[in-house]
């Protein structure tokens, strides 16, 4: 099946692994990362079926490895210890330079952006009145939910906050309802998936710019052969009513081919000063 799907979408897929340089011997089990938004319970629910079904249409034996924080994920991504990864883009921009790693998949649909989220309650209805108070972030390189907001509460609102890291979005977005933050940094398709006695206590404060989204991306271990496997079963799956409601859960509205080129804007944004170093 893969042969033909990769037969139907042509030079596209042939070129994205052109350039990617030959790497060590195949591995054995690939292993499939993905970072971690939700808690860990809830990306094995949505994850595990993704990679059953890459299993059986490949052949191939795939490991889901779920890291229990951000900082956890960025290591392991940045020592190359992944075969398979799905990340945000920043964390792209960093792995593709110190590893290699290319982007094969990505959301067609939609752009990335971050959202600054309150309780329905507060008083605060503008960015600038966030000067001083606390805000829970996920992690400080959570591309969308920290690494930008942090960036445009720098250099578009000239304001300072009170950084507070709690490991997930799920978190971030509870502590503002509990009444640990004051407000909380998140992207809307994270935000959409929460619990409705969550989401109904919140609201979307601040929109940030539009980038691209997360993509799935490889290591450039795994052969060209292995890599159109992967992206053309990934594809397919996305193309099944079933597979295309699994993969909402990721979330993609809509999957396709990812080029490593359409991330050069955020190589050229200057985000290196409010990178945190995992």
């Amino acid at each position: 099946m893969w042969r033909r799907l990769l037969g139907r979408l042509g030079l596209a897929v042939s070129i994205a692994f052109l350039a990617m340089p030959a790497g060590a011997a195949e591995p054995q089990v690939y292993k499939l990362a993905v970072v971690p938004q939700f808690d860990l319970r809830r990306l094995q629910s949505v994850w595990g079926p993704i990679v059953e079904q890459l299993q059986n249409a490949t052949g191939a034996k795939f490991e889901l490895v779920l890291e229990p924080g951000i900082p956890a994920f960025e290591k392991g991504l940045q020592a190359g210890a992944y075969d398979i990864a799905y990340m945000n883009p920043y964390h792209y921009v960093i792995a593709s330079k110190r590893q290699g790693y290319r982007a094969i998949l990505r959301d067609v649909d939609e752009m990335l952006y971050g959202i600054v989220v309150v309780r329905k309650t507060s008083a605060v209805v503008d960015i600038h009145a966030l000067d001083g108070l606390t805000v829970a972030f996920p992690s400080p390189n959570a591309m969308g939910a920290a690494l930008i907001p942090r960036a445009e509460f720098a250099t578009k609102f000239a304001i300072k906050v009170k950084e507070k890291y709690v490991k997930s979005h799920s978190s971030a977005y509870l502590n503002v309802l509990m009444g640990e933050a004051d407000a909380a940094g998140g992207i809307k398709a994270t935000f959409e998936q929460q619990p409705s006695e969550i989401k109904d206590g919140l609201r979307i404060l601040y929109e940030t710019d539009r980038y691209m989204p997360h993509p799935v991306a490889v290591h450039p271990r795994l052969s060209a052969v292995m890599a159109g496997k992967v992206q053309a079963e990934l594809l397919a799956l996305g193309a099944r009513p079933a597979g295309a409601a699994l993969l909402a859960e990721v979330p993609f509205r809509r999957l396709g081919i990812a080029v490593d080129s359409e991330y050069d804007q955020l190589r050229k944004l200057g985000l290196d000063a409010f990178y945190v170093e995992p």
